[in-house]
């Protein structure tokens, strides 16, 4: 699943993007979660670098698009920036801030779908993975997909945007392997992907898809440390 920020004032050119995104989907299987934001200041107050993809109107009130833009790349070099705007000239300065593209109103489901699938293949190609070993062979999941990987026996357990995925191995190894990756330990049975994390109060973590999970104590110091050095250095995958 790609996650989608959509800065936009007007409510039925933000509409228009989701319902082309959705369009997309269905005929192309890729899953996104689209985030509406109406005006820039809010997109990047408290920013944390989870998207893979950012649609920015220009026209904006409070902070227009190209200075919002500016900000964003100071912050966030990897994420694909795709302006949406009524007047052509001032996309065309897009490369001062890296855009991957621009996208003219009113436009077309067809130009839309164009641009779009070039930003999906840069997301795919930019993308890390992790084998899974399993029963019979090994499965690749986008580490990206993945939201915390959990202990269960023997065996360890991902839990990811489309399901739990079951391989073997202990958590020391996932983190050995993962720990540069975005991942943290925040206690003896649990491996999150910072990613995926909302927010944290006093002892517990409530992740994107709502659940809630224990930090131990004697993970908690090492596992506030990383995640502020994730958020402070914008290495959040």
């Amino acid at each position: 699943m790609l996650t989608v920020a959509i800065i936009e004032d007007d409510d039925d050119a933000a509409a228009r993007l989701e319902s082309c995104l959705d369009e997309y989907r269905s005929c192309n299987g890729v899953a996104f979660r689209p985030v509406r934001f109406a005006e820039a200041t809010g997109f990047l107050e408290g920013y944390r670098p989870v998207y893979d993809i950012v649609f920015m109107d220009i026209e904006m009130p409070n902070m227009d698009g190209m200075e919002a833009a500016r900000r964003l790349r100071a912050i966030d070099e990897r994420v694909v920036l795709v302006f949406v705007t009524n007047m052509a000239q001032f996309a065309a300065k897009g490369y001062e801030v890296d855009a991957l593209d621009y996208i003219v109103k009113p436009f077309s489901y067809q130009d839309f779908e164009r641009k779009l699938r070039r930003a999906v293949r840069l997301c795919e190609h930019g993308s890390d993975a992790v084998a899974i070993t399993q029963q019979g062979g090994t499965l690749r999941l986008l580490l990206r997909d993945i939201e915390y990987i959990e202990v269960r026996g023997h065996s360890l357990v991902f839990h990811t945007e489309s399901g739990i995925v079951q391989g073997s191995g202990t958590l020391q190894e996932a983190q050995d392997r993962l720990g540069g990756q975005g991942f943290l330990r925040c206690a003896k049975a649990f491996l999150v992907n910072a990613r995926h994390i909302r927010s944290v109060h006093g002892h517990t973590l409530l992740m994107t898809d709502g659940t809630e999970l224990p930090i131990g104590r004697t993970f908690r110091k090492p596992f506030m440390e990383g995640l502020t050095r994730m958020i402070g250095t914008g290495n959040v995958l």
